[in-house]
């Protein structure tokens, strides 16, 4: 069942819109005639909400049209003999028509399959650019993470060589300045005898 709108903006299968004055009973109800089509769906909704128990109809969706086959056997064959009556032309001419209309539906019909298997290919096709893309970027990623990585053994270990070069260095530091220790406990030592030998020499 089609709904169709009246003037006043409000459905023909409903009745009219009122507006409860509470604590003022039914005698206090006003009609409301909606202005706009927002307004007419809010109080549409309101009259639904009054009676929430009671269930509402939700009407299915409208089958697609579709033309009429065309007839298998072709019973009145109107030929070219002069036996044609005046209404003939007018038979020929729906005949006509409705083959017209049904090759239209026909074309229709192969045009939007055509379309609709573009649009799968088409997003096939996204489909794989965005895996393909996806796989690019994990790679770089993936190259820019062991990168890093290498970057920060390489790091370590120059640490490592430099601490290494380091205590090396430290310890070849320490021996030196113990041998030069050891030269001059000796060189202080000799002068010593020699002094005491000088002197105990007379």
């Amino acid at each position: 069942m089609l709904v169709g709108m009246d003037g006043g903006g409000q459905r023909q299968d409903e009745g009219p819109y009122y507006e409860d004055h509470k604590g003022q009973g039914e005698k206090h109800r006003t009609v409301v005639v909606p202005r706009t089509a927002s307004e007419a769906q809010r109080l549409r909704l309101e009259k639904l909400m009054r009676q929430p128990e009671r269930p509402v109809v939700i009407p299915e969706r409208m089958k697609e049209w579709t033309p009429k086959a065309p007839p298998e056997f072709v019973r009145d064959i109107m030929g070219s003999s002069a036996g044609a009556g005046s209404g003939e032309f007018h038979v020929y001419r729906h005949i006509r028509r409705r083959e017209y209309v049904r090759q239209d539906y026909l074309d229709r019909q192969a045009e939007k399959g055509f379309k609709d298997q573009e649009f799968r290919e088409s997003l096939e096709k996204n489909r794989e650019k965005g895996l393909q893309r996806t796989a690019r970027k994990r790679a770089k990623r993936a190259k820019l993470k062991a990168k890093k990585a290498a970057d920060r053994l390489a790091k370590k270990s120059k640490k490592a060589g430099e601490q290494c070069e380091e205590k090396v260095g430290e310890e070849l530091a320490e021996s030196d300045e113990d041998e030069e220790e050891e030269e001059e406990e000796e060189t202080v030592a000799d002068d010593a005898e020699e002094v005491s030998f000088v002197m105990g020499g007379r």
